[in-house]
C-alpha cells in the first residue's frame, strides 16, 4: 500500500465529513487507506463516519488522548509506505497526494513534507513553513521583528521567510495540520512525543527528523484549505497548555539557563495571551448578497429560504469561473461553491484567487446536507444545515 492518511478528530463532525470526502476524491487512483481516530467526541462524529464512510478504518478512543498519542494510535494500524497526518478541518485537492507522492519518490534522505496551506478566506498560513524556534528566533516572533524586517535573515527565520510561499524548498519545521513522511521514518522517530499533549508536537517531530540528518521540505505545488482552530477554543486552558508545550520543547532540546528560563516564561505568556485574545469571536456584518455557484439552479430558491436572503445563481462554467466572480469584488458577498459540480481543487483555487476582505466563502460538499466555511482564521467556522 502506498499511503495511509490519518485524521485525528475531536468534536468537528461537519468539518470531518468534508475532509474525509476530499481525501476520498484524492486517493481514487492511489493504493491508499483512510484512518480516522476519534478522541472521544460527543458530537456524532463516530456515527457519521460509520454511516457515510463505511470503508474508512475507524478507531474510537474512550478518552481524549491529545494530538500526539491519538496520531500514534492511528499509525500503529497504518499499512502504507507513506503516512500523512492530516487535520480534520482541512480540505485537500484531488491531486494533492499524487503530486506529493511523486515529489517524495524523487528525494533522498527524506524527512517530512509539508504543503501550502490557506485559511477559509484564502490567505496564506505562514506556519506552513517555519524555522527552529531557538530562543532568539522565538524572541523575533514574540516581538514581531519578523514583520518589521521580513528580508533580514537575522529576524525572518521563524516563518522561513527566505523561502517564498510559491517556492518549494528545504525548511526546518512543518505544521501538524499536514505532515507527509515515510512510515519507516515515523517509526525511527517513535512518532509524536506523547509527553506533549498538543501544540509543540509538530515542532518536536520536525526537529527530531533534522537530528536524524533527514531533510524536511515545504512543497508549494498543491494548496490545502485549513480552517484553523476548529478543535480548540482559545481560552485560559489553551493559554496554559500552550505555555506548557513551549516549555516542553525548550527543556527537551536546549540547555537551560536562568535568563533563558525567564525569557521563555515571559515570551510564552505574551504569545499565548495574544493567541487567546485573537481567538475571541468578533461580530461580523452579514453578507449583502449571496451567490450560488452551481449547475443546479433549482436549489437556489431553497438556499434563499434557509439564508433568509436573496441568493443569486451563477452557472458553473470552468473557463469563466474566476473571471465571473471578480465582478463581485468590493461588495459584501458570500460565494457558495457547489462541490457536486466544482472539484475541491477548483474550490480551493477560487478561494485563494478571490481572497478579499469583502468576500466570504462556503462550500456545499457533495451529497452533504450542510454548507461550511470560515470567515476568519481566529474564529470558529460557520455551518449552515440544509434540511
Amino acid at each position: 500500500m502506498q499511503l495511509s492518511v490519518i485524521i485525528l478528530n475531536y468534536n468537528v463532525r461537519y468539518f470531518l465529513e468534508q475532509c474525509v470526502l476530499s481525501v476520498q476524491e484524492a486517493i481514487i487512483t492511489i493504493d491508499a487507506e483512510i484512518i480516522v481516530v476519534d478522541n472521544n467526541s460527543s458530537d456524532e462524529s463516530v456515527l457519521m463516519i460509520k454511516e457515510k464512510f463505511p470503508d474508512v478504518k475507524l478507531i474510537q478512543n474512550e478518552e481524549n488522548f491529545g494530538f500526539p498519542k491519538g496520531n500514534n494510535i492511528g499509525f500503529r494500524q497504518a499499512k502504507g509506505k507513506y503516512v500523512c497526518i492530516l487535520n480534520p478541518d482541512t480540505v485537500v485537492a484531488e491531486d494533492t497526494f499524487t503530486k506529493i507522492l511523486a515529489f517524495a519518490e524523487r528525494q533522498n534522505n527524506l524527512g517530512i513534507i509539508g504543503c501550502k496551506l490557506i485559511d477559509g478566506t484564502g490567505d496564506f498560513l505562514p506556519e506552513s513553513k517555519r524555522g527552529i524556534p531557538t530562543p532568539w528566533v522565538a524572541f523575533t516572533k514574540v516581538f514581531s521583528l519578523y514583520k518589521i524586517f521580513p528580508k533580514t535573515s537575522l529576524f525572518n527565520q521563524y516563518y522561513a521567510q527566505h523561502l517564498d510561499e510559491d517556492e518549494t524548498g528545504k525548511v526546518e519545521i512543518l505544521v501538524g495540520a499536514f505532515m507527509f513522511l515515510e512510515s519507516k521514518v515515523y517509526e525511527q522517530l517513535n512518532g509524536f512525543d506523547e509527553d506533549c499533549f498538543m501544540y509543540a508536537d509538530d515542532i518536536d517531530l520536525s526537529y527530531r527528523a533534522l537530528l536524524l540528518q533527514k531533510i524536511n521540505y515545504y512543497f508549494h505545488e498543491t494548496t490545502v484549505l485549513h480552517y484553523k482552530g476548529e478543535s480548540t477554543v482559545k481560552d485560559e486552558k489553551y493559554m496554559k497548555r500552550f505555555q506548557e508545550s513551549m516549555n516542553f520543547f525548550y527543556q527537551k532540546h536546549f540547555k537551560k539557563s536562568w535568563f533563558f528560563s525567564i525569557f521563555i516564561q515571559i515570551g510564552a505568556f505574551l504569545f499565548s495571551f495574544a493567541k487567546m485574545f485573537q481567538g475571541k469571536p468578533k461580530d461580523r456584518p452579514l453578507p449583502e448578497s449571496y451567490i450560488f455557484y452551481s449547475q443546479n439552479e433549482n436549489f437556489t430558491k431553497k438556499l434563499a429560504s434557509i439564508l433568509e436572503n436573496k441568493v443569486g445563481f451563477l452557472e458553473f462554467k470552468k473557463e469563466k469561473m474566476v473571471n465571473s466572480c471578480l465582478i463581485f469584488k468590493e461588495k459584501k458577498v458570500e460565494i457558495i461553491l457547489d462541490n457536486q459540480y466544482i472539484s475541491f481543487k477548483k474550490c480551493i483555487e477560487i478561494i485563494e484567487t478571490l481572497r478579499d476582505k469583502s468576500i466570504t466563502f462556503k462550500i456545499l460538499p457533495k451529497k452533504a446536507r450542510f454548507i461550511i466555511g470560515s470567515n476568519s482564521r481566529n474564529d470558529r467556522g460557520q455551518i449552515i444545515k440544509i434540511e
